[in-house]
């Protein structure tokens, strides 16, 4: 007998419903089973949903204060024309996007080559994932991100070097705002809950790292292997889940000319269940980083 594997709208919404009313996980879960949705489905995306839920409700802001203005779309950054973007080097292709967020899956970023050589350098650098607290501003390990990661600063390596100048010319945005390369390396069960690149301005633990570029404003995530097993980019409020395969990327923006953050590009990767997935991520920010 075939399983689902996709969340209707009816079902979307029957799932909100249904936390809202304080039911019990395991007894949504257990339901959506009983309705010939795959298990692992089933579990993964009502746990998503759940976080998707606690982060809006961390966001929302007081009653008396001023409702959030509507994220106004203006001339992206990522304004390359038709599907092809030259670079210093190569081509890259744009195999989809979207507009309200401003989002990208592109083609052919890297060769394969170039990502067996990226994971071979950070390979035996890694140490564990950390975040940046809000509030205190340490680095703190937290079991909402169960990855491994090293930076590669890319001074006096000509190879990186190279790979900082496409991914510039891609991102449409000057190198000397970007943050060095972060390789980040995924064993089965780890992940990396939804959350937002930029930095809260309202939380405190923010301000010194806000002082080295100002804001994050766009984010590049490059795979560098094929996931035998799940691994996705997921894009919660959007309903999308990007692909892991080896050279491709998914770029995403989320701060505009006056300042406003898109809150609508939460996104996380999901658990591996099979093998291991291996990405390289830039962050650019305002100005020059430091």
């Amino acid at each position: 007998m075939n399983t689902f594997t996709h969340l209707p709208q009816e079902w979307d919404q029957w799932l909100d419903r249904n936390l809202a009313k304080g039911c019990l996980v395991q007894d949504i879960v257990k339901a959506m089973v009983e309705s010939r949705f795959d298990p692992d489905f089933a579990a993964r995306t009502v746990a998503e949903r759940v976080e998707l839920r606690a982060l809006q409700a961390q966001v929302a802001l007081p009653a008396q204060a001023a409702p959030r203005q509507p994220y106004q779309y203006g001339l992206p950054r990522f304004a390359h024309a038709g599907n092809v973007i030259p670079t210093f080097d190569r081509n890259v292709h744009i195999t989809f996007r979207m507009q309200r967020p401003v989002l990208a899956v592109l083609d052919d970023l890297l060769t394969h080559e170039e990502c067996d050589r990226i994971v071979g350098l950070a390979r035996d650098r890694l140490q564990r994932s950390a975040t940046l607290d809000p509030l205190s501003g340490q680095h703190q390990v937290k079991d909402h991100r169960t990855s491994m990661g090293v930076f590669l600063p890319a001074a006096g390596d000509a190879f990186l070097d190279g790979i900082e100048r496409r991914i510039a010319d891609v991102m449409n945005w000057p190198r000397a705002n970007g943050e060095p390369l972060h390789v980040l390396h995924y064993d089965v069960g780890a992940e990396y809950r939804p959350h937002h690149d930029f930095f809260d301005p309202a939380k405190p633990g923010f301000g010194p790292t806000l002082a080295r570029g100002g804001q994050r404003v766009s984010t590049l995530i490059t795979y560098l292997n094929e996931v035998e097993g799940a691994g996705e980019t997921i894009f919660p409020a959007l309903h999308l889940s990007v692909v892991p395969k080896k050279g491709s990327a998914v770029y995403f923006e989320y701060f505009n000319e006056s300042g406003q953050l898109d809150w609508d590009t939460l996104h996380g990767g999901a658990p591996v269940t099979q093998g291991e997935k291996w990405v390289v991520t830039k962050w650019m920010r305002e100005g020059v980083f430091s």
